[in-house]
């Protein structure tokens, strides 16, 4: 079932949830959790609230909180928080008497929505025209399983913004060309960092279905969706020199969704672990300005008063579909467990071919 599907199924949360204190609610989850032991499983994504994040059983990324999930074998309820596509991954990799619940089926994740199955297929048969069969694609974990499935079914895989640069090779040493999906800033950016030219890379626009590249088609290796992470985005080359000129001797540290120049700029770049590992790392008194999501940057800003931290960008606004899931959504997801509202469902089909694409990263990266 697609994003926009299972949001025209939506049952809006009752009312008496939002009239609930913190504290009832807070009290309501530690009942639950103390009687369901471990039939329950909470995982939560790092740009969740802290008011969810706090009775998250594991934290960290998409795929390693699926991965936690299918591992969790007792675990026959999962409440995922975090956004659809995340709980669809889980639901591809948990087994069939594990159910999959998201609290708000609104949290959907605008990257993902930006590569369609039917603009995708409309895009692979006009690249089969131009390029032949020269393309492997490859589609970021922050896709939906529908991507997922026809980049397995046509032979590519998933990757993570962790593995990315392993995955485009192996990807290229099987085709001239990949196709990457939907991100084109973690695609440009990996491709970069592995020598590729940035005159070597095309864009691929799925709302006029057309390639955006000048000069000779035969050069082009890379193929970029034309979408992006709207919190990653918003970190600019502004961003960066207005901290220079502040700090001068902040460390820049950014997530590799963010834009090209921005990276180029920035003293380090990685995914969500590696940012958080590098601070871990860090001296005290260190100072760091982060280019992320401000959830993450606020949690990382408080469990570490030993150094000086900031978000790169001091206007940036926290992911507004993650922060759909919050106290109450998370509460009334729990007590309507034997109920259909927040159940997250992939067919078969599409799990089977995801499969594919997930199990052909997990082998080669």
């Amino acid at each position: 079932m697609s994003f926009l599907e299972t949001l025209q199924k939506n049952v809006m949360i009752p009312e008496k949830y939002k009239q609930m204190t913190r504290e009832e609610l807070e009290k309501r989850v530690i009942e639950v959790k103390k009687q369901l032991g471990s039939r329950l499983f909470i995982p939560g994504h790092h740009y969740q609230k802290d008011e969810v994040i706090q009775f998250a059983d594991a934290t960290g990324d998409s795929l390693k909180l699926a991965q936690l999930s299918a591992d969790n074998k007792e675990a026959e309820y999962i409440v995922f928080c975090g956004v659809h596509f995340m709980a669809e991954t889980a639901d591809i990799l948990t087994s069939d008497n594990q159910k999959v619940f998201l609290p708000d089926m609104r949290a959907g994740c605008s990257m993902a929505d930006m590569a369609d199955i039917e603009q995708t297929e409309r895009a692979w048969e006009k690249l089969q025209e131009l390029f032949g069969d020269t393309i492997l694609p490859l589609t970021y974990i922050n896709s939906t399983a529908a991507i997922k499935a026809f980049v397995g079914e046509n032979g590519g895989a998933t990757v993570t913004s962790s593995n990315a640069e392993t995955m485009v090779k192996w990807a290229l040493g099987i085709k001239e060309r990949i196709l990457f999906l939907p991100d084109q800033h973690l695609g440009r950016n990996t491709a970069a960092d592995l020598g590729i030219g940035l005159d070597e890379m095309a864009i691929w626009n799925p709302i006029t279905n057309a390639l955006e590249y000048e000069g000779d088609v035969s050069q082009i290796k890379v193929i970029l969706w034309k979408g992006h992470c709207s919190v990653h985005e918003n970190f600019t080359v502004q961003n960066v020199a207005d901290t220079r000129a502040q700090y001068p001797d902040m460390k820049i540290i950014v997530h590799p969704e963010c834009r090209r120049e921005v990276v180029e700029l920035a003293d380090m770049a990685g995914s969500t672990s590696y940012i958080i590992n590098a601070i871990e790392k860090a001296e005290p008194g260190s100072a760091w300005a982060i280019g992320t999501e401000m959830n993450l940057v606020n949690r990382i800003i408080n469990d570490h008063p030993d150094k000086q931290i900031i978000s790169l960008n001091p206007h940036m606004c926290p992911c507004m579909t993650m922060n759909r899931i919050d106290l109450p959504h998370l509460v009334w997801s729990l007590d309507t467990l034997d109920q259909p509202n927040n159940i997250i469902k992939v067919s078969p089909e599409i799990a089977e071919k995801a499969k594919l694409a997930l199990d052909r990263m997990l082998k080669n990266s």
